[in-house]
């Protein structure tokens, strides 16, 4: 198993390509089995959830292809997918797939809305919380779905097809919205989405659904309606820019001092998280490349933040900034309002030297004046390379292993630090 090695204590300084979202290239890889027709996907991360997604779709029959590197690629920069389903063969999504990955639940939906049958395994994925899936079965079936769970698997039914209907989650879920959106988009009749989900992610999907012949209205609104079609065509989109990988690069810059550039990165797809940066005392500021990220040596100042739905501040980056935070000049206080088990992070953060204290949904996070290298263990996707960014802060080495939950998020990561002078590699097993 492989594991990264980081010697800390080295500034930031040069360019940061930023990759596509994750959380934006799955729903959108899992659109193509609404269509017989060809899905071509623009600047998709390498990532390892996108190489088990393209193992889930191609169990249910989606051919697919990446395009060969054009000119000016580099190795950290995004991939060209494309999609064909245009026959789905099996509608069955085993737990060996699924349990690897939360998001492959979601092709309840497209297999449902298309074939009118889907026999999906419960999810499995990253151990933060219960997550469940009860809001997005609901969602199916108040669109006229018949669920049962027999043997760990949740099995849907619409033999006449799923009929628009009024859906109102409880809580804001994005994936109850990504799923409500791909059952509706060819309902019979309209469908109204209340408290859906504004994250940016949802409304890459909605850009390309409408793309392929959907009619949606309201996206990044709390209501989005859905007037349902026919048939979807195919079409040709690209992935937006990953919000919170440019986030993470951000407070790594401000740990750590430097000045880099963050190529491509949207400032609007994090205004919350970059307030909180500028508020600890880095200089962030806006180009016509990307987002330009400084701090020239001067101390970090505590800041309280919580964890909301978008526009608020990011749960994927609560993590990231408890390590940024374990190096203020002060006490500063994190609640996580999202996950309710989502500081594993805390006790290898305390392996660095990070003082945290723990109370119900806040952490108390006692800003020290150095951290130390140690050996730590990543716990999940976000929690891993949040102690990256304490690493490439501490005095001396620092060990991480089980790095393979960083493949799961993070492209080229070490690539991306090393170029700006980051003493990083990676040692395998």
């Amino acid at each position: 198993m492989d594991r990264i090695k980081i010697t800390g204590g080295a500034q930031l300084n040069g360019k940061i390509p930023i990759s596509g979202a994750k959380n934006a290239a799955l729903p959108l890889m899992i659109a193509s089995l609404l269509t017989p027709y060809t899905l071509e996907l623009e600047n998709v991360p390498r990532l390892a959830d996108v190489q088990t997604l393209l193992r889930i779709l191609a169990n249910h029959g989606v051919d697919y292809a990446v395009n060969g590197k054009r000119p000016g690629e580099r190795a950290e920069t995004g991939q060209t997918l494309r999609l064909t389903a245009a026959s789905i063969v099996d509608t069955t999504a085993p737990y060996e797939l699924v349990s690897k990955m939360r998001a492959g639940f979601w092709v309840l939906a497209p297999l449902l809305a298309r074939m009118g049958s889907a026999r999906v395994s419960l999810p499995g994925g990253c151990a933060i919380g219960t997550r469940p899936v009860d809001l997005l079965i609901m969602a199916l079936e108040r669109l006229g779905a018949v669920i049962e769970i027999e043997a760990g698997y949740v099995v849907a039914k619409a033999p006449r097809g799923l009929k628009g209907a009024e859906i109102e989650f409880p809580k804001v879920t994005v994936g109850g919205t990504h799923t409500a959106l791909m059952g509706a988009v060819m309902a019979d009749g309209t469908s109204v989405i209340h408290n859906a989900a504004q994250e940016p992610e949802v409304e890459d999907l909605v850009r390309c659904l409408i793309a392929m012949g959907g009619r949606i209205e309201g996206a990044g609104s709390p209501t989005i309606t859905v007037h349902g079609v026919a048939a979807l065509s195919g079409a040709r989109h690209a992935v937006l820019p990953d919000r919170i990988e440019t986030g993470t690069y951000a407070m790594a810059v401000a740990m750590t001092g430097g000045d880099v550039l963050l190529e491509d990165a949207r400032p609007d797809l994090l205004q919350s998280a970059l307030d909180a940066i500028i508020e600890s005392g880095a200089e962030v500021s806006v180009t016509n490349e990307g987002v330009r990220v400084r701090r020239n040596g001067r101390s970090l100042m505590p800041v309280n933040v919580t964890t909301n739905p978008f526009p608020g501040f990011p749960t994927d980056l609560q993590a990231q900034f408890m390590a940024l935070m374990s190096h203020a000049d002060g006490t500063s206080v994190i609640r996580e309002t999202i996950f309710e088990n989502r500081f594993m992070h805390v006790q290898e953060l305390a392996r660095l030297g990070a003082r945290i204290r723990l109370d119900g949904d806040a952490a108390y996070v006692d800003g020290v004046e150095r951290l130390k290298g140690a050996p730590v263990m990543a716990t999940d996707l976000r929690a891993s390379v949040s102690l990256v960014i304490g690493g490439l802060a501490a005095e001396g080495e620092t060990l991480i292993n089980r790095v393979y939950h960083l493949d799961r998020g993070f492209e080229a990561l070490e690539l991306k630090l090393s170029r700006c002078g980051a003493q990083i590699e990676r040692l395998s097993a």
